[in-house]
Order: C-alpha cells, then structure tokens, then sequence
C-alpha cells in the first residue's frame, strides 16, 4: 500500500519510519529551526527509494545560495532522477534539477503549477516561496501562497506556516495591515515559526515603527532564536530598529553578539553582517577591524555564484581595503555574466553595476557611484532579496550625494525618502544634511 502523508498525497519509496523522519524535515523547515538536512538525511537511510526525501534535500542546498552546496543540490537530483515517481514527484525532481543548475524562474514556473494542482503540497509552497524571494518576485511571493489558501483550514498541520508565507508576501506588496494581521496569528499558532515572525518585523520596518519593533522583537526571543537557522536575520531585523533611531551602541553590540559574534561563513548570515556594517559606515560610524574577519569569510566563498551576494561581498571587501580581493570579486562577476544561467542576468542587470558602485564609493568616486546606481534602483528586485534588504541600495545612494555635495540630487532624494518614511528619524537626518548642503 502507498504510504500518504497527513494531506494524502503519495510519497513514493516511503515506509512509515522514513515517513517520520521526512515529516520532522517538513516540519523544522516550515518553522526555520532544526536539522531538517538531518532529517532528511535520516529518511533516506530509512528509505533510499523514498524520491521526495531526496529531493527535499535537494532543495535545502540549492537554497543556500552557495557555490559547494549547489554540487550537493546537483548530487541530490540525481540520486532522486531513477526512483520510482508519481507525476507530482516527478515534477519536483525536475524543479530541483533546474534550481540546481541556476534556473530559478524554471523551477518557479513548475513549483506554481505543483502548487494549482496541489495546494496542500507544503513543500511546493514552502520551496518556491523561497524562490519567489530570492528572484525578488514580489507579486508571486503573494499570489503564490494566495492561491493555496483557500484550500487550507486552521486545524491543518503546517497551517501557521502558510499565513507566516501570506504575511511576507502581502508586505512585500504593500499591503501592510494584512500582512501584520496574518504574520500575528500565525506566531500565535506557532511561537517558534521564525518566517511569520519576520515578516511583522518588515511590516514595522517598512512602517518606520521602530519602537513597535523593538517590542515586537524583544517579547519572546527564546521562541525565535532557540535551535533557529533564522535567528541571525531576525536579529539583523532588531539591529535595523536600533539603527534608524541612531542607536549606534545598540547596532554594535547586537553585531558583536547574535548578529557575528561566531563568524558564520553561511552566506546568508554574512549578507546581514555585511548589510548592517555598511550601513553604519555610511552613516560614518567607525566599525574598527570587524570588516577583515567578514571579508576573510566572503573570499573563502568565492564569488560569482549568486549577485546578491556578491554586492555583500564588495561591502566587505571595500570596507577591510581588501583591493585585489574586490578585483578578483569583479572577475568572477564577469565569468558569471558569461554563463548561461538566471544569475548571468542577476548580475547583468543589477549585481555588477552595483558592486562597481560600492567599489566606487570606498574609492571616494561619488559621481561614479551614483551613475551607477540611480539606473537600477528601480529593477534592483530583479536580483532578489527584500524591500528592506535592498533599501541599503538607496541608503547608499543618498549617501554619496551628500558626500558628493550635489544640493539638487540631496535634496530630491532625502525629499523622496522623507516623503516614503515620515516617522523615521534617518529620514529627518538626511534632510537636515541636505539642506545644510544649500546653505553653505
């Protein structure tokens, strides 16, 4: 008899023993927290045919965004490719085969229709959410999960994870009272599920509501940090509170602890260090030697795998005076931009010319750096991450307008960003910067 899961769909080459474990990986992803590769890894020793088990795995790596764990991703399709699979399985190995090969909208397009034929396939809806965010697709980031929905009910296992995912993506789209609506009740569902709780975080974030963050982040860390893969980026989240109040001492220590205290080399974690570093630099805050640690990390990565990362990496670089590793950093962006992959495009579009900007503004070249920038601010999703992520796009170019001492474009753009954020202290910082620029 074919072993079902809990929404009765097939799960072929499965016992109920590698069932279990499988579940325990569904469960700790839907929540960030765990070993969900040990997991997974604990089905396919129960269960080598077990195809999703597999390709569950499969996913997990090619997520990371890193260039060892994509071989894994690689190894994991096709391990998954001979089993023995229903249609629906089959087209999840083929959505791992091309994430694992960089062609992230591919793997998109056949998660979404997974997802219509199959609305209660949480791992579809799990794994191409993610996708949705690393493409910075905004629309699908809700609409994706919207779809869904309807065919789900409060009483369902995972059912938390589902309005957590419906909350990001209605920020993501500016509807921020829904989104911290549903964000809430999923975290009253769940404590522990980190995604939920981070995407009330963005709504106050992008609302300029800092102290409501901080409240928000402070109440029950010991459910979002325990056992968490998340909890450097939710804490990256309080950071950005303190640092739009000016709370300088706060960033820092939140950096030295929980944010970089041990040196992750995940490039995820070393994307929100580099994020918050730069950002207190630009405000002209002196970070000491935290840069060389973080650089050293960046270079043993490498480059040229994902551009997101990449303009992370330059920040670092830049900010440890680390010159012929920024220049080696280019060189893989132009390999990168050779391939024939969806991150050729990334880094065309967006990546290099913003990593050449960052370049430019540790240089002190301001009118080089903001060339560059304006032309992509308004594309920057298409190399993924966040509003809030990419907000250090702006930040950067408002910065080296002020430095630059060019009145017009200050004033028009602390103008746009006092319009966009009333209620943010920054905001009202830059503006007396800019005027200060007209009088003199």
């Amino acid at each position: 008899m074919a072993v079902r899961d809990a929404f009765g769909l097939t799960l072929s080459g499965a016992t109920e023993a590698g069932l279990t474990a499988y579940g325990r990986a569904v469960r700790e992803l839907q929540c960030f927290i765990g070993d969900p590769v040990g997991s997974a890894d604990r089905a396919i020793a129960e269960d080598p045919g077990f195809v999703m088990a597999h390709v569950f795995k499969g996913y997990l790596f090619a997520l990371a965004t890193e260039r060892e764990a994509t071989l894994v991703a690689r190894a994991c399709h096709e391990a998954a490719l001979p089993l023995a699979a229903t249609a629906r399985e089959q087209a999840h190995v083929a959505a791992l085969g091309h994430l694992a090969r960089g062609r992230w909208h591919e793997a998109s397009r056949i998660l979404e229709d997974v997802a219509i034929d199959h609305p209660l396939d949480l791992v579809a809806l799990l794994t191409g959410h993610q996708i949705d965010f690393f493409t910075g697709n905004a629309r699908m980031l809700r609409d994706r999960i919207g779809r869904a929905l309807p065919a789900w009910r409060s009483d369902m296992p995972g059912y938390h994870a589902v309005l957590g995912m419906q909350a990001f993506g209605l920020e993501e789209m500016g509807d921020y009272a829904r989104a911290e609506r549903l964000g809430r009740t999923a975290v009253e569902i769940e404590p522990r599920d980190g995604w939920a709780q981070h995407a009330v975080a963005h709504v106050m974030e992008m609302q300029s509501r800092q102290k409501d963050g901080i409240a928000w982040m402070r109440a029950n860390p010991d459910a979002w940090t325990r056992e968490s893969f998340l909890k450097v980026h939710n804490w990256w989240h309080l950071a950005l509170f303190h640092y739009d109040l000016g709370e300088v001492d706060e960033v820092l220590a939140l950096y030295d602890g929980p944010i970089y205290g041990e040196a992750s080399t995940m490039a995820l974690n070393m994307v929100d260090a580099s994020a918050i570093l730069w950002r207190l630099c630009l405000g002209g805050v002196d970070v000491g030697g935290r840069w060389t640690a973080l650089a050293d990390n960046w270079h043993k990565a490498g480059g040229g795998n994902y551009a997101f990362n990449d303009a992370h990496a330059m920040m670092a670089f830049v900010g440890a005076g680390q010159e012929a590793r920024a220049e080696g950093l280019l060189e893989a962006q132009g390999e990168a931009m050779r391939g024939n992959d969806d991150n050729a495009a990334f880094t065309r579009d967006v990546g290099h010319p913003l990593t050449l900007a960052i370049k430019a503004f540790g240089e002190a070249n301001y009118a080089e750096a903001a060339r560059l920038i304006r032309p992509i601010r308004s594309i920057a999703n298409r190399f993924g991450g966040s509003h809030a992520q990419r907000d250090v796009i702006d930040l950067t170019l408002i910065e080296t307008a002020l430095r630059a001492g060019d009145g017009p474009l200050a004033r028009a753009l602390t103008g746009e960003r006092a319009f966009a954020r009333p209620d943010s202290p920054l905001s009202a910082l830059f503006s007396r910067r800019a005027a200060d620029l007209s009088e003199n």
